[in-house]
């Protein structure tokens, strides 16, 4: 029931009978519109006495014209009433100050609180992958930014300021509104067959000239003799401007820009708008999940990416390749801070990894561990016992008999390498050292359990260290020199987070996408075309 529930002569008996409901847990609609944010739409109407908060046209305009932009920030407008909002403003174009019910007042509210919800916090959960149809409150509750949307007649601006501040969130954004202009158009596909290298001539090379006018990465034709390569379109020859498009087409692809249109170039160009248009709305997503600042000195791992930056006062000061799990043993996202490093550290094999990984190893090569510089105790704690390697029948343990714990010490084979970045979570994910440095020029590096590896780790540490403590680039070499572990803690706690981003606008202005190496960004576009029952959106019709 209504708390604090009062009714004066002031109230509207209809808004609180469908009020009454929402808290009573049924589902009410108005007009056949199912409205969705439940205690919050409550809320906002008791704190007015229940009188109908959206007489003002303006306001009411401003919301539909939000909701009618939506697309460019990949979400349905369909979701927020879009459609029912158009038609009750065109049956109040003869008496513009008031609704013809005061029960239709609950769907424009509806729309505008689930609509903040969503700009703010995300649609989909990012746990769980469900699209979310109430209200979340993770921060400061939305009714008041209404209430006040509506005395300043500020609804549009209002619901702006809860998208991402970020830059980068509008780049991507404008860039997904530039790709919806090649919807509806014909998208040429290329067929496969071998390799062309510049100077080959290609019946698939025209193809090819126009993918990439019409995706920007060349300038459009000249007339109609000659395109932007200085050869006629129809020209069958790789040569002039397109021997280094390709490479930077290759390059913005996450592909080695070696110029040779192959297999895997040839998949990119045939990658349809649509798809590319999807692949940009889950990264938007997944922009609306963050908080409103990363921090003013942060570091950034873009898992799909593959690169670790380091930005000082929001400034980019250093980027690195970095090496993640692998698509068994996905490395999450989240966000923590670095609070300390290791020097020299020692690993502690997870329990997974002995058994499928270590036990397999010491089964067919007995001096594995002695080779590995490994110690083996048997127990846990401060009970433990080290045991002799050589004392143990390695293949007589199993998955369920294996009462040892593997710990690899200091040294060049250390799978740690020589320092550690410590941010202590559940995950027990940190960045750190390696010494298989020649991974880093693999193409696709999801290789690791897990954790990720840092392509130039100390210079990160220093960066860190000599600006965040008492730490000098001496100290840290003399640190690095010893043969036991050596912590050294920040005097201030640096943010990490460890993001998943497919697709994001790079400082030149260019797409750069990269291969969803885990999968998630179909559940996610799945989750964010879903509507109120689960079923798949069609796109929703224009109004502009």
């Amino acid at each position: 029931m209504l708390l604090a529930f009062v009714q004066n002569a002031q109230s509207d008996d209809r808004i609180i009978n469908h009020l009454e409901a929402l808290q009573s847990g049924y589902p009410v609609t108005v007009n056949d519109i199912q409205l969705h944010t439940e205690s919050s739409l409550a809320e906002f109407y008791q704190n007015r006495h229940y009188q109908p908060a959206w007489e003002s046209p303006i306001a009411r305009r401003e919301l539909i014209q939000a909701i009618d932009e939506l697309a460019d920030d990949g979400l349905n407008p369909a979701d927020y009433h879009q459609d029912a909002l158009h038609d009750i403003t065109q049956s109040t174009q003869d008496a513009p100050t008031r609704l013809p019910s005061t029960e239709l007042d609950l769907i424009f509210t509806d729309a505008f609180l689930l609509l903040a919800s969503h700009l703010r916090d995300g649609k989909v959960n990012s746990q769980t992958l469900q699209a979310q149809w109430t209200v979340q409150q993770r921060q400061a509750p939305l009714q008041s930014a209404l209430e006040q949307a509506l005395q300043d007649e500020t609804v549009y601006r209002t619901l702006q300021s809860f998208k991402p501040p970020a830059p980068a969130y509008q780049k991507l954004r404008d860039y997904r509104r530039q790709l919806s202009g090649l919807l509806g158009r014909p998208w040429p596909l290329l067929d496969s067959g071998p390799t062309i290298h510049p100077g080959d001539s290609d019946a698939r090379i025209p193809t090819i000239r126009q993918q990439l006018r019409l995706l920007g990465d060349l300038p459009a034709a000249d007339g109609d003799t000659h395109d932007s390569t200085g050869e006629p379109p129809e020209s069958q020859l790789y040569s002039g401007n397109l021997i280094d498009a390709i490479p930077a087409f290759q390059a913005r692809h996450g592909l080695e820009p070696d110029g040779l249109i192959g297999r895997k170039t040839l998949e990119v160009l045939n990658t349809m708008p649509i798809e590319r248009i999807r692949q940009i709305d889950a990264n938007l997503e997944r922009w609306r999940w963050l908080p409103d600042s990363l921090g003013d000195t942060y570091v950034l791992v873009n898992i799909a990416g593959y690169d670790m930056v380091l930005v000082e006062n929001g400034e980019e000061v250093m980027h690195q390749r970095v090496i993640v799990g692998d698509p068994f043993r996905q490395t999450p996202v989240f966000s923590d801070r670095i609070r300390y490093l290791v020097f020299n550290p020692t690993w502690t094999v997870p329990r997974t990894l002995m058994i499928k990984d270590q036990l397999p190893k010491l089964q067919t090569d007995p001096g594995y561990l002695s080779r590995m510089n490994f110690k083996v105790y048997k127990g846990w704690g401060a009970s433990r016992v080290e045991v002799a390697p050589d004392e143990i029948d390695w293949n007589a343990l199993t998955a369920d008999n294996f009462p040892y714990q593997l710990i690899q010490q200091p040294g060049p084979n250390n799978s740690l390498g020589q320092v550690k970045f410590m941010f202590p979570n559940k995950h027990a994910i940190y960045l750190h050292d390696t010494p298989g440095q020649y991974h880093f020029n693999r193409e696709q590096r999801t290789i690791s359990s897990g954790c990720i590896r840092v392509e130039r780790p100390f210079e990160l540490a220093e960066r860190l260290l000599t600006r965040n403590s008492s730490w000098t680039k001496t100290t840290i070499q003399q640190a690095r020199e010893k043969t036991e572990p050596v912590k050294a803690v920040l005097d201030r706690s640096v943010p990490v987070h460890l993001q998943y981003w497919t697709a994001w606008v790079d400082k030149s202005g260019n797409l750069q996408t990269r291969k969803d190496v885990y999968g998630r960004d179909r559940r996610l576009v799945d989750a964010l075309r879903s509507d109120f029952k689960g079923n798949l959106q069609l796109t929703p019709r224009s109004h502009r």
